[in-house]
């Protein structure tokens, strides 16, 4: 159903499909040369969009100015995160301490699971657990010691930090601003064609709607599984802040299930007694992954977004190549609106796909019209 208030099709005014082809160069030239800031913003407004009706619901019941409940459900946000961290920070902190104090002991468990007292030829030597273990753990120290790798570590850090308050900033402002923020990017477009702009929005507003329920059911998911595998199937301690971290590191894609799954990791090879300990991990972390990647996350999004599933992996893949993660982000919604942009130039209605039922009440529609 088309939202309420925007201009009919037949109302609205073409745009040239070389004019419209040539904006959508520019842009992506744009946030190709500005890739290196997006991230705060793309996560911001992200975020912001998928609270927006929240915000809105609260301010309707509420009659009060929009910054009130904008600013109740971004500190509901943070309160979450801040919850989140301090039932879990400590024992992720003491469990990452006992790895960084204990590498080479960490390192060892985890071979002797593999080869256990037997060894193995590696570069023509014959190497037991703990001399690979050894020569492992100078390997790690020796890379971290290195004088540009310290600095890189720490520019990342910084940054890191730096980029986290950033995010905040900008989802606070966006949370109360970002009704005025559409009508001032209106506003830059030329009179004639705001009809277009608007109707074009207002195509794509339902469908990247659906698309970010279908984001949640996705996090839902990778708790949910997560939990599955670490604290019923590995039993592994800290499993329920584990999972949950899963499931909301899944917003952020290619770094945050990197990060779940080396902080799942350093769990596992604290906790590990065996090889099949170690294998199951594996194991478990490799299902999860095909799980999410292959099959619930473009079956879910490419059904909340009416598109195939393997086109989501397709610009998932295209949009981590171009932009990193900003772009992996911003792919799934740049192909909606892309689709939308095409069907308005073509002058097709862009009506999403029938179920079984619609077209059994349009087939009766026709055969009612043909008796009359």
């Amino acid at each position: 159903m088309r939202a309420k208030g925007h201009p009919p099709l037949k109302h609205v005014r073409r745009i040239p499909p070389g004019g419209a082809l040539a904006v959508v160069v520019i842009i992506g030239l744009f946030l190709y040369a500005v890739q290196l800031v997006l991230l705060p913003f793309v996560i911001s407004i992200a975020v912001a969009y998928a609270a927006t009706p929240g915000v809105d619901w609260m301010t309707a019941r509420t009659g009060w100015p929009r910054a009130a409940p904008a600013m109740i459900v971004f500190f509901l946000i943070v309160g979450l995160m801040a919850l989140v961290g301090w039932l879990g920070a400590p024992g992720l902190i003491s469990e990452g301490q006992a790895f960084l104090t204990d590498v080479q002991g960490t390192i060892e468990r985890a071979i002797s699971g593999f080869v256990g007292n037997g060894k193995i030829e590696l570069l023509g030597l014959d190497m037991n657990a703990h001399q690979l273990s050894v020569q492992a753990a100078q390997a790690v120290r020796d890379w971290a010691t290195q004088i540009g790798r310290v600095m890189s570590i720490a520019t990342i850090g910084v940054s890191a930090i730096f980029g986290f308050f950033l995010t905040l900033v900008l989802l606070a402002y966006f949370l109360i601003g970002l009704p005025s923020v559409g009508r001032g990017l209106l506003k830059m477009v030329p009179p004639a064609q705001r009809p277009t702009v608007a109707y074009v929005w207002s195509e794509i507003h339902p469908v990247l709607s659906r698309y970010f329920m279908g984001l949640g059911i996705v996090v839902a998911y990778a708790s949910v599984a997560a939990y599955l595998g670490l604290g019923i199937g590995l039993g592994l301690p800290h499993a329920v802040l584990l999972s949950i971290l899963t499931g909301f590191l899944e917003l952020i894609p290619v770094v945050g299930p990197g990060a779940s799954a080396v902080l799942a990791g350093l769990v596992a090879l604290q906790h590990a007694t065996s090889f099949w300990a170690i294998g199951a991990y594996i194991i478990y972390a490799a299902a999860l992954r095909i799980s999410i990647d292959q099959f619930v996350g473009p079956i879910v999004l490419g059904r909340a977004a009416r598109i195939p599933p393997v086109l989501v992996i397709f610009c998932f893949l295209a949009g981590g190549l171009l932009f990193s993660i900003p772009g992996v982000i911003l792919a799934v919604p740049a192909a909606l609106t892309i689709r939308v942009v095409a069907a308005t130039l073509y002058g097709e209605e862009n009506e999403t796909p029938m179920t079984e039922n619609d077209d059994h009440d349009s087939d009766a529609h026709d055969s009612g019209k043909e008796s009359e």
